[in-house]
């Protein structure tokens, strides 16, 4: 067994795929890990003797998520009974090894990234269970999960990311019921997937972010309707939109990148007429 510091076997936490940045030695169940852990390791007379695990490098008690990685990597079948250990990272790493009947189970674990951990890893039927779960993390991950037919039912909730991602996975005919939401990154994803012929109902968006979106996908006819929008890149995006037969009125814009763009295009028309002809 190797020799030095009590912390010797620790090399710091590796984050789970949604971090925290609480210190490994935070814990109530690091902070009373054996300095030495090898002298009351369960697998002293199994799978240490047999070299099958090493205290510097694949080692369940190590306070080193690479090491107890790599450990449940290759001894998957030891995961589930590290499943109620009294350090949330051994708890959330065994979480992605363990047998799923296991693992759902933890559903009400105390620490949010085991519970992330088991929403990655549900069916989307159970995984709605934890749509309401009071860590964001972990209902984006439901969100990320669950079929396309129960989304709405996670369209209202409180944290805006959390709609974002309903927003980018609802089906095409329900997206209008996000149209007004109160947040912007919602709308502007919703601006971005909807069907051209669907943007009119953005047109009056209060954000000029959400609108400029419109500008760039909309019908030519709605597009020519932002033409004299408020905000010059609005204005901008809807010349490259707009029907040819109004933009003359943008050759008169007060804003000279937006009349330059209206010129432009009008010459590349007659070029492209002429060229025809």
């Amino acid at each position: 067994m190797p020799s030095g510091p009590a912390d010797w076997w620790w090399d710091g936490a590796v984050r789970m795929p949604t971090e925290r940045a609480d210190p490994p030695h935070a814990d109530a169940g690091a902070a009373n890990a054996p300095a030495r852990p090898c002298d009351d390791c369960r697998y002293a007379a199994t799978l240490l003797a047999r070299a099958a695990c090493d205290p510097a490098a694949v080692c369940v008690l190590a306070l080193s998520g690479q090491r107890i990685d790599r450990f449940f990597r290759r001894h998957p079948q030891e995961a589930a009974s590290w499943l109620d250990d009294g350090f949330w990272e051994r708890r959330a790493i065994a979480a992605r090894y363990a047998p799923l009947p296991a693992v759902a189970a933890l559903a009400a674990d105390a620490d949010e990234v085991v519970r992330r951990v088991v929403a990655s890893r549900l069916p989307p039927a159970a995984a709605l269970a934890l749509a309401g779960d009071p860590d964001r993390e972990v209902r984006i991950t439901v969100a990320h999960r669950l079929d396309a037919e129960q989304l709405l039912l996670m369209a209202a909730d409180p944290d805006y990311m959390v709609r974002v991602v309903v927003a980018q996975r609802l089906a095409h005919g329900k997206l209008p019921r996000l149209a007004h939401d109160p947040e912007r990154e919602v709308r502007k994803t919703i601006a971005r997937r909807l069907p051209a012929f669907a943007l009119a109902r953005l047109l009056d968006d209060r954000d000029a972010e959400v609108r400029r979106i419109v500008a760039e996908r909309a019908l030519p006819e709605h597009a020519a309707r932002l033409l004299d929008d408020p905000d010059w890149l609005v204005r901008l995006a809807a010349v490259g939109r707009a029907p040819l037969d109004v933009l003359d009125r943008s050759l008169e814009d007060p804003e000279p990148e937006v009349r330059q763009a209206a010129r432009e295009r009008l010459q590349q028309s007659h070029s492209t007429s002429e060229n025809s002809a």
